[in-house]
C-alpha cells in the first residue's frame, strides 16, 4: 500500500488493541506506524488512530479490504473538487453470483451500502466536526458516521472503482446467515439500540 502513495504526503497508521496475530510485527517490518489503543472496539480504535494522523484527509481501510492501487490519486483529486467524504464500490474475491449481487448494489447511495468494507475517506475537518465515530456503537459505526456526515457535507462521492473485499466471513458462515445477521443488526440500529 505504501508504494501506491509515492509522490504524496501520506502515512499508514494501524490501530491495534492487543492482537495476537502477527499484525504488529508485520507493520513494523514495513515501517508502518502502529498505535496501541487501550480500548477494544472498532469505533474506539479507529478514533484512536485518527487522532494520531497528521494529514488533512483520513482514509479508513478495514483489515479485510484492499483499495485500488490508485487510491491516493483518486481521493486527493476528489477532495480537491469539493467532496469531503466518500467510498469505493465493493468487489468480492469470490465469483459466486450472490456476492456479485451484493457488490452490484454498492454503486448506489443507499443506507444498506454504507458499511466499511468499501473503505471510507473523509476530510479531517469534517471528521472533527462529527466528533469521529460514535464509540458507544459496537457495530454500525460506519453507517452512523455516513448518515451524520451527509447532514453536514453537501457532496458524497462513490467511486466507480472497487475495493476488493475478503470473502472470509462468507466462508466461515453462509451467505444467508451473514445477510440475516446484517438485517437484524440494521433493525436494532434503526430502533436506537
Amino acid at each position: 500500500m505504501q508504494n501506491c502513495c509515492r509522490g504524496y504526503d501520506a502515512e499508514i497508521i494501524i490501530s491495534d488493541c492487543g492482537s495476537i496475530d502477527k499484525t504488529v510485527q508485520a507493520a513494523k517490518n514495513l515501517n508502518v506506524k502502529v498505535v496501541k489503543c487501550p480500548c477494544k472496539g472498532r469505533a474506539k480504535q479507529i478514533n484512536w488512530g485518527a487522532a494520531e494522523a497528521v494529514y488533512y484527509i483520513l482514509y479508513f481501510v478495514h483489515a479485510d479490504s484492499i483499495p485500488p492501487r490508485s487510491f491516493c490519486a483518486d481521493i486527493i483529486a476528489t477532495v480537491n473538487t469539493g467532496y469531503e467524504f466518500g467510498r469505493y464500490r465493493t468487489r468480492f474475491e469470490g465469483k459466486k453470483w450472490f456476492l456479485k449481487l451484493n457488490a452490484f448494489f454498492t454503486r448506489f447511495d443507499w443506507f444498506m451500502c454504507y458499511g466499511g468494507d468499501q473503505t471510507l475517506f473523509i476530510t479531517k475537518s469534517l471528521f472533527g466536526k462529527l466528533n469521529g465515530y460514535q464509540e458507544s456503537l459496537l457495530s454500525m459505526e460506519e453507517y452512523d458516521l455516513v448518515e451524520r456526515a451527509k447532514q453536514l457535507a453537501a457532496r458524497y462521492k462513490i467511486f466507480s472503482k472497487a475495493a476488493i473485499v475478503s470473502i472470509r466471513k462468507y466462508q466461515t458462515n453462509s451467505w444467508l446467515k451473514v445477510q440475516r445477521a446484517n438485517y437484524k443488526t440494521v433493525r436494532l440500529y434503526k430502533k436506537g439500540l
